[in-house]
């Protein structure tokens, strides 16, 4: 994928998803309640789940998904270096290029910061 440059990185979620949120309340209640459910139900404390789910927006190479999970892992308590870790750890497992596509996308939070 290419990365448009010229676009802003913010803190807020996506004006698509903020605008889903608001046509459909009772879906995005749910998958709030999902979501939280789903970080309660095991041992993982609130760290090494951001930086499990930024591994898994990696693997599925969602740009979104990973500047979301690297902004929440950040908000989590984990550091640049932690962060960058993860995606490396991709390289031998889903390869270079996507290593280096999520690299991109993860720096596209860490400079807005």
């Amino acid at each position: 994928m290419k990365k448009n440059s010229s676009r802003k990185i913010s803190d807020t979620p996506p004006i698509r998803f903020q605008k889903f949120g608001r046509k459909y309340p009772a879906i995005m209640s749910a998958y709030e309640a999902l979501s939280a459910a789903t970080a309660e139900a095991g041992p993982l404390d609130a760290k090494s789940r951001e930086l499990v789910k930024l591994a898994l927006a990696t693997g599925a190479s969602r740009e979104g998904a990973v500047h979301s999970h690297t902004r929440r892992a950040l908000a989590g308590g984990c550091t640049p270096d932690e962060i960058r870790h993860v995606v490396l750890l991709a390289t031998t497992t889903l390869g270079f290029p996507t290593m280096m596509a999520a690299m991109t996308w993860v720096e596209d939070i860490l400079k807005a910061k």
